[in-house]
């Protein structure tokens, strides 16, 4: 049998969130992964809108979906920015983070994935997936690195599934949450229903602390690219000093038999993880897997409102 190929991850630092460097580097970072839209490509651009709240903290920054944008426009992509945030409209998300302000002078707006299809579960049952997602040529995904109450970490494969649309996600949680095991699997078989992705990581600043929503910034000061998500994420994992025994999804990748989860078959063709400090970085407390069924019910009647009031 074969050994697996090894997964590039090309890395740079960037030590803050300024337009100038942030655009050379998301290039860099881009080429090195050999992404290379065709003219006229639909690229779905999918960064981590995951709530209003802390949005400035908790969200991909702004200004690296601007930039990954206009790398994008710049090759002839037809580009759509959109996530499905459990709670309320991506534009109201974008409008509270700046990402509506930072889009606005190339001609784009963030809006809400919608369209579910049924995605078959490996554990049983479905869940309904973006069409939008699944008909765009390519999807450029952009997570942000973020500790996790519930997942440890969240990163590039956690980040897709943001394309499970609305409320579902909500339900999901609160219909699966109870399981560490049927969730992972879950959150598995929706990366691996959307196999035309690129991964770009938002970790200049990633969360620390208390997250998803809640935490603080970290000065880690990079950017990371990958054709493979789980490689992305592993990297990321094993800086943090992780083990797969700690992170749900690495551990799900692992014995799925996924490449990219074996950080021994990482190669990295610009800068290295070990001249990156994590000293000090936190991870969340453990929290229970679960949506209380009132605030499932509440989150709806928020997004309805928000619905009736842009209209």
């Amino acid at each position: 049998m074969l050994a697996p190929m090894p997964e590039t991850v090309a890395i740079l630092r960037v030590p803050e969130y300024r337009t100038k460097p942030l655009g050379q580097a998301v290039a860099l970072l881009l080429d090195a992964i050999e992404f290379h839209p065709a003219p006229g490509d639909r690229v779905l651009v999918k960064p981590n809108l995951v709530n209003g709240s802390n949005a400035a903290r908790c969200t991909t920054h702004p200004q690296v979906v601007r930039a990954a944008c206009a790398w994008l426009l710049d090759h002839g992509a037809k580009v759509t920015v959109a996530d499905s945030p459990a709670f309320g409209p991506a534009s109201h998300v974008a409008r509270a983070s700046g990402l509506e302000a930072a889009l606005a002078d190339l001609g784009l707006e963030a809006r809400s994935l919608g369209r579910p299809a049924p995605l078959p579960l490996t554990l049983g049952g479905t869940i309904g997936l973006s069409r939008d997602a699944l008909e765009a040529d390519r999807i450029l995904n952009l997570p942000k690195l973020k500790v996790h109450c519930q997942m440890t970490v969240s990163g590039a494969v956690k980040n897709l599934f943001g394309c499970v649309v609305g409320f579902r996600k909500a339900f999901a949680h609160h219909r699966l949450g109870h399981s560490h095991a049927i969730f992972r699997s879950m959150v598995m078989d929706v990366y691996r229903a959307l196999p035309r992705t690129m991964h770009l990581m938002d970790a200049v600043e990633p969360m620390h602390r208390d997250g998803p929503i809640k935490g603080e910034p970290f000065p880690l000061g990079m950017l990371a690219a990958s054709r493979n998500g789980v490689a992305l994420d592993t990297m990321a994992c094993s800086l943090l000093g992780l083990s797969p025994e700690q992170v749900p999804l690495w551990e799900e990748a692992r014995t799925r038999g996924m490449d990219g989860a074996d950080p021994a078959r990482l190669v990295y063709p610009l800068e290295s993880p070990e001249g990156f400090d994590t000293d000090g970085f936190m991870l969340s407390e453990a929290r229970e897997l679960s949506f209380a069924p009132m605030r499932l019910i509440r989150g709806r009647v928020r997004s309805l409102l928000k619905h009736l009031a842009k209209n």
